[in-house]
């Protein structure tokens, strides 16, 4: 998002957390199903992204469209955070669609937190991800973007039933329809990065070639929080193919000490010879 569009984000962002304290989770739950529910009509219509975002509009005009338009169809919490939403100044029609998105998403993560459920959620996106990557098969079909995103969707919540939260199951679904114009595995990262920011943690993506013992990874996550001087999720991809040592990606910074590239960089070497 370009600067005028994070600051008319940002407006609805503190709106949605002044309403949420002291809400039950469930009423929570709800707002960002409706709020998710207009993010997805806004996706399938450019026509009314573009009116909503129009600047040659006033925010009165814009807000009064909305409401004519959802008025008795949402709860009035959601519409309220979407009027303050398409209120503000959007740089592009896009980015109005990527803020109604985030919203929702922040909502389903502010009822889990409201639970006392974020962490649990962020694990089971986690171990979600991993499992769709390890069958490069169930990859291909989730991550169809052609295929309807109603049948993705419906494969995954067989596949998580019983095993996941509702929230996990709608934050993957939001996962599908391509949150913030994401791959579905890009989207599901995402999202993990998400409920850890909301935890007040960053997240430390770590590939081993066998796991980490729990004292190890404790013992890495204290390291790692040394450094960035906040708490870190440690998250583990076991890969046989780096033979041995650790490589850790925090953000954009990749800290590689696997025996794979030690064995890249000597055969590079010996090329250029």
């Amino acid at each position: 998002m370009q600067a005028a569009s994070r600051e008319s984000y940002q407006a609805a962002a503190e709106h949605l957390e002044n309403h949420v304290r002291g809400v039950e989770p469930s009423a929570v739950l709800a707002t960002a199903d409706d709020l998710l529910s207009v993010a997805a009509l806004l996706r399938r219509e450019p026509r009314l992204r573009r009116a909503l975002s129009e600047p040659a509009r006033s925010a009165p005009d814009r807000a009064g469209l909305l409401g004519d338009m959802l008025r008795g169809k949402i709860d009035a919490e959601a519409l309220d955070l979407l009027a303050t939403l398409v209120s503000g100044r959007w740089s592009t029609p896009s980015d109005l669609l990527d803020g109604a998105e985030r919203l929702g998403v922040e909502a389903l993560l502010a009822s889990a937190d409201s639970a006392g459920e974020l962490g649990e959620v962020e694990d089971e996106l986690f171990r979600f991800g991993q499992v769709v990557t390890g069958q490069p098969d169930l990859a291909a079909v989730l991550g169809d973007p052609i295929a309807p995103t109603a049948r993705r969707a419906a494969l995954a919540r067989e596949l998580l039933e019983g095993k996941a939260r509702p929230v996990t199951v709608r934050l993957v679904e939001a996962a599908l329809g391509g949150f913030g114009g994401r791959s579905f595995t890009g989207a599901l990262t995402r999202l993990v990065e998400l409920a850890a920011d909301r935890r007040d943690r960053q997240v430390a993506y770590v590939t081993v070639a066998a796991p980490l013992s729990d004292e190890e990874e404790q013992r890495l996550g204290a390291r790692l929080s040394a450094i960035y001087g906040r708490e870190v999720s440690v998250r583990q991809t076991v890969n046989p193919d780096v033979l041995g040592g650790v490589s850790v990606r925090v953000g954009s910074d990749l800290y590689d000490g696997t025996v794979l590239r030690r064995l890249n960089e000597t055969r590079n070497a010996l090329a250029k010879r």
